[in-house]
């Protein structure tokens, strides 16, 4: 696992686009304000990118890797066409499946189980329907916390863009994959529930 990982903080912002079929955020360090971190949705099919601009949108699959400025793949995100459940698959910088995000049926705002690669579950991400606030949780233990950064009403209004922070616990230890799920949840949030 990338040491950049071990952080704590990090804010999100999505590129900003009127008119954008990819999903692209960029990660920064919010106590530097440095960009640590990209996240990129490169590969658009053509009907995937037509999609995109309809009421199918959510539906759409999308493979997004997130790199370091420097262009070091740090983890990828997959899901396939989905219908009614998102079932998204997590791999590291090899490759490799690292874990699953499940989406439940019938939950407000939103709920995610988060497994590892053999389907255990690891913990959930639970969000509340009426706001932008979402927590990772375990055994009633609070691994991270997402929430939405105010970014201006005029932006907020014309664009699609939002910016999230993202504070993971000093209960999370580092180096733990669980970190690298988290992260990758973050993204899974915003073209899941909130397009």
């Amino acid at each position: 696992m990338h040491p950049i990982l071990n952080k704590n903080l990090f804010l999100v912002k999505e590129h900003i686009g009127m008119f954008k079929a990819a999903n692209n955020f960029d990660i920064f360090d919010p106590e530097t304000n440095q960009m640590i971190m990209t996240t990129r949705e490169d590969n658009l099919g053509f009907f995937t990118k037509l999609f995109r601009f309809t009421d199918y949108k959510r539906m759409t699959p999308f493979h997004l890797e997130i790199k370091t400025t420097s262009g070091e793949k740090i983890i990828s995100v997959k899901r396939g066409f989905t219908i009614f459940r998102s079932d998204v698959e997590i791999f590291d910088e090899k490759d490799r499946l690292i874990g699953l995000f499940k989406q439940q049926f019938f939950s407000f705002g939103g709920k995610f189980n988060i497994e590892d690669k053999d389907g255990r579950p690891i913990c959930t991400l639970q969000g509340k329907w009426t706001g932008w606030d979402f927590k990772f949780m375990k055994d009633n233990l609070e691994l991270a916390h997402v929430s939405k950064k105010w970014a201006g009403m005029g932006r907020e209004l014309f664009t699609s863009a939002d910016n999230y922070i993202l504070q993971i616990q000093d209960n999370v230890k580092p180096d733990d994959t669980v970190r690298q799920l988290i992260l990758a949840a973050v993204m899974c949030i915003d073209m899941v529930f909130k397009e």
